[in-house]
C-alpha cells in the first residue's frame, strides 16, 4: 500500500474512534442564531425478547444469515459507539447561520413536508431516527461509501429505530434495529442476520444538494440542528482526503470491479431486476442523461455547486462534485424532454424552468413537481459490490 493510501486508511479508522469517544453535551454546538425545536415524533416499539445478531449472527435460535458473516468487519467502535441522533431538533432554513451555501445536505420530502439533514452532522452520527409527515423514518449516511438513504421504519406491527452497529460489510455501514438487534447493511436496506432476516425496508428518495439551493426552495423548511445531544466538531470532515480517486476504500474485502476506478463517483439506480450506474464524469459533461430503465423513461441531471463532504478538512472546503437528481419525466400523461440552462433545466414542450429538486420555478407548469426516483450517490466500488451485474451508462469517469 502506498504511503498516501495508508495515511487515508489510518485517518478513517481514527475518525471512527474519535466519533465514539467524543463527550455528550446537548446544545454545546447549537448556533445562537435561531433556536432549535423538537418536532412531533412517533414512538418506537419496545425491545423484543429475541436473540441478538450483535452477539452472534449464526446462533441456532436465529434464521440462517443471507450473507457470509465472515465478511462483517469491525470498524472500531461497538454498537452505538457512533451515536445515532434519536431526538432530532430542527431550525428553520432561513434562521441557519452555520451552514455555507455550498455545503451538502440530504433532502427528504414526504407528502409535501421537506427536511434537510446536513452532512456535516451525519458524517459524525450516520443515522437520524425521525418522523416526517407522520411517517417514522431513518435517514442514514455512510461516509466510507458516500451513500445516503432514507427508510420507512414501519415493519408490520413494529416501529423500528436504528443504531450504528460498529460493523461494516463491503465497507458499508451496518445498521441494527433496537427492537430485535438484527443487522441491516445500509445499501441493501435489508436484514441479513437476526430475527428479521430477509425483511426489507421501503426506501424514500433522497438527494444530496447544496444548502443554498435547498433553502431557496424551502426557506421555511426544517433543517436538522447541531443540537444533537453530543459534542462534535461539526463542520469539520473527519475523513480528509477520503474522496481522492487514487485512495483505497477502507475495510473493503470485495473483489474490485475494474470497469471504473474504485472511488469514481456514480449515480446508481436499481430494482429487483436491473441496475445501472451513471459516472459523475458523464453527468458533469452532459448535465442531462435520458435512460430507459425497467421499461420506464427516466431523466438524470446534474448541477454544479455542491461541495464534497469527504475531500477537505472543512466540509465547505471540499471540491465541487455538484448535485444529481433522478426523476420520472412523465407529468400528467406528457413525457417532457429536458435540457440544461444557466439557472436549472428547461423542458422543450412548455419552456418551463425547473430547479435541481424537480420543482417548476417559472413558465406554464409553475408549481408542479416531478416524481423523484430513489437512487444512490455512491463510490463505484460500493455500488458494484452490492449490484455486481450493473450496467454502466457511458464510460466517462
Amino acid at each position: 500500500m502506498s504511503r498516501h493510501r495508508f495515511v487515508v486508511a489510518v485517518i478513517a479508522l481514527g475518525a471512527l474512534f474519535a466519533a465514539a469517544c467524543s463527550s455528550s453535551d446537548r446544545g454545546s454546538s447549537t448556533s445562537s442564531f435561531g433556536k432549535s425545536v423538537e418536532l412531533n415524533r412517533i414512538a418506537s416499539t419496545p425491545r423484543e425478547d429475541v436473540p441478538s445478531a450483535l452477539d452472534d449472527p449464526e446462533q441456532d435460535d436465529l434464521p440462517n444469515p443471507t450473507i457470509n458473516v465472515a465478511g462483517l468487519r469491525s470498524g472500531g467502535p461497538g454498537p452505538d459507539g457512533i451515536p445515532a441522533v434519536d431526538e432530532p431538533r430542527f431550525q428553520r432554513a432561513d434562521k441557519i447561520d452555520w451552514l455555507e451555501d455550498n455545503e451538502p445536505v440530504l433532502a427528504l420530502e414526504i407528502d409535501g413536508e421537506a427536511r434537510a439533514y446536513p452532512v456535516q452532522i451525519l458524517v459524525w452520527h450516520e443515522i437520524v431516527n425521525d418522523t416526517v409527515a407522520g411517517i417514522p423514518v431513518t435517514v442514514s449516511y455512510c461516509p466510507l461509501c458516500n451513500t445516503a438513504l432514507a427508510f420507512d421504519r414501519r415493519l408490520d406491527d413494529r416501529i423500528l429505530d436504528f443504531g450504528v452497529s460498529g460493523l461494516l460489510f463491503q465497507s458499508d455501514l451496518v445498521m441494527f434495529d433496537r427492537q430485535t438487534e438484527s443487522l441491516w447493511p445500509q445499501i441493501l436496506g435489508e436484514a441479513v442476520a437476526g430475527e428479521l432476516t430477509g425483511e426489507k425496508l421501503r426506501a424514500f428518495p433522497v438527494q444530496t444538494v447544496a444548502f443554498g439551493d435547498w433553502r431557496e426552495a424551502h426557506p421555511r423548511g426544517w433543517v436538522l440542528s447541531r443540537d444533537t445531544g453530543a459534542s462534535r466538531s461539526y463542520g469539520q470532515n473527519p475523513y480528509p482526503g477520503y474522496d481522492d480517486i487514487d485512495s483505497e476504500p477502507f475495510l473493503f474485502d470485495g473483489e474490485a470491479d475494474g470497469r471504473l476506478t474504485a472511488k469514481t463517483h456514480i449515480v446508481g439506480i436499481s430494482d429487483d431486476d436491473e441496475a445501472v450506474a451513471i459516472p459523475l464524469g458523464r453527468l458533469r459533461d452532459e448535465r442531462v442523461v435520458n435512460l430507459e430503465f425497467s421499461g420506464q423513461p427516466l431523466v438524470v441531471w446534474w448541477q454544479a455547486g455542491t461541495a464534497s463532504a469527504l475531500d477537505d478538512a472543512r466540509v465547505a472546503g471540499g471540491r465541487d462534485i455538484g448535485t444529481s437528481g433522478v426523476f420520472d419525466p412523465v407529468l400528467e400523461g406528457q413525457e417532457l424532454t429536458f435540457s440544461a440552462v444557466r439557472n436549472g433545466f428547461r423542458d422543450e414542450e412548455t419552456g418551463t424552468i425547473w430547479n435541481v429538486l424537480g420543482q417548476a420555478q417559472s413558465g406554464l407548469l409553475t408549481g408542479k413537481t416531478l416524481t423523484p426516483i430513489p437512487f444512490v450517490d455512491s463510490f463505484w466500488f460500493a455500488w458494484a459490490a452490492f449490484s455486481p451485474d450493473t450496467t454502466i451508462a457511458g464510460s466517462s469517469s
